[in-house]
């Protein structure tokens, strides 16, 4: 009924910069708070960073100042613009939305996620 679906994922060398995007799609009323969130090999997942409908944002102390989130509400888009990476930030990186469905039933959902791998 409703999926979200990640992209720009990849490896990139440490200080390198990507920009990962998340769409949220199918019978959507609305989509309240997006976020971001990681699983490095070893450890539970983690929050990233979540913004608001109204764009307020939360980010992990880790990713302050290096990694920026945004949404284009329009089009049910979160992005995670990363800069600086560093090996500590490798991880599958989530994306999670906040869903109110056309019969206002409210969930979250989840994407399947996409790799980051920091790596000279």
């Amino acid at each position: 009924q409703v999926q979200l679906v990640e992209s720009g994922g990849g490896l990139v060398q440490p200080g390198g910069s990507l920009r990962l995007s998340c769409s949220a799609s199918g019978s959507i009323f609305k989509v309240n708070g997006m976020g971001w969130y990681r699983q490095a090999p070893g450890r539970q997942r983690e929050l990233v960073a979540e913004i608001t409908e109204g764009e307020g944002t939360i980010y992990a102390d880790s990713v302050k100042g290096r990694f920026t989130i945004s949404r284009d509400i329009a089009k049910h888009t979160v992005y995670l613009q990363m800069n600086s990476l560093k090996p500590d930030d490798t991880a599958v990186y989530y994306c999670r939305a906040e869903i109110i469905r056309r019969d206002l039933w409210e969930f979250s959902s989840w994407g399947q996620g996409t790799q980051v791998t920091v790596s000279s």
